[in-house]
């Protein structure tokens, strides 16, 4: 049964929903750019469903400044009292829970990520956002930096024949095409020590907690973070899907519950 409920962060009132469910391991869902609760297309929503379905309680919120939670908006790297909140509030409304496993896709993430130690168990993370500036966006279709998606692109199309087929009848722009492949032998910048993927990377070396990290090998933001984060990936589990949603949309959200619901049993 899914509840409606509210808890404090630092005299703000954040707004919540409990799935209940009998399993004593529940899922903390962080919500990522400004997305309230119910996540785009509603895919957190769903995800609660599933999860509770099978046994194990799940809890989400709206972070402070974002849908039905007071307060200021202040971004996904001033959260971690929000997330702290969160898990306290958890035990709270589940007296029943004892280990809590930590999912969030995109920026949440890197929230997840960018606050520890935080008082759970393990951390599930999709696509992390590791890109400095504005906040990650509720949307399928992330920025990305030039180089990356230069590379992603003509990468794939190398690989598709439709795309041979047609540069030798010569439907191709030969300009784009030698810019496009002069950037695949470009070696990506290392990221400089105070930026957003450098501290990730530093983030997933020091972790107490074990971590999935969960990439959609079309996404964007996942190409990115494969590019920015090369150390991490030797660290954690890394599981992939071949889909270019960055929300796990459709038919991909059973794939992402069913890595969960491994994890949680």
């Amino acid at each position: 049964m899914r509840h409606q409920l509210t808890f404090d962060c630092e005299g703000a009132a954040l707004a919540a929903s409990l799935d209940d469910a009998p399993a004593s391991t529940g899922l903390l869902i962080v919500s990522g750019g400004n997305e309230i609760r119910s996540g785009a297309h509603r895919g957190m929503a769903t995800l609660a469903q599933r999860v509770a379905a099978a046994g194990h309680p799940v809890f989400r919120f709206d972070r402070r400044g974002i849908g039905d939670s007071e307060g200021e908006n202040r971004g996904f790297e001033n959260g971690g009292p929000d997330i702290s909140a969160a898990i306290a509030a958890f035990r709270g409304a589940a007296p029943h829970v004892t280990r809590i496993i930590g999912f969030g896709n995109c920026d949440a993430a890197s929230a997840l990520l960018l606050h520890q130690p935080l008082a759970i168990d393990a951390l599930v993370l999709a696509n992390p956002w590791t890109y400095d500036g504005d906040e990650a966006k509720p949307s399928d279709e992330p920025a990305l930096p030039p180089a990356a998606a230069i590379r992603a692109r003509y990468l794939a199309r190398l690989k598709d024949p439709k795309s041979l087929l047609r540069l030798f009848r010569g439907e191709i722009d030969f300009r784009k095409l030698f810019r496009g492949l002069s950037a695949l032998g470009t070696p990506a910048t290392p990221a400089a020590p105070d930026s957003l993927a450098a501290r990730i990377d530093r983030a997933i070396a020091e972790l107490g907690a074990p971590a999935t990290i969960l990439l959609a090998t079309g996404d964007r933001t996942a190409q990115a973070f494969v590019e920015n984060c090369q150390a991490a990936l030797n660290r954690v589990k890394i599981e992939k899907l071949a889909s270019a949603s960055h929300s796990f949309a459709g038919d991909d959200g059973a794939w992402l519950a069913d890595w969960i619901l491994g994890i949680l049993r």
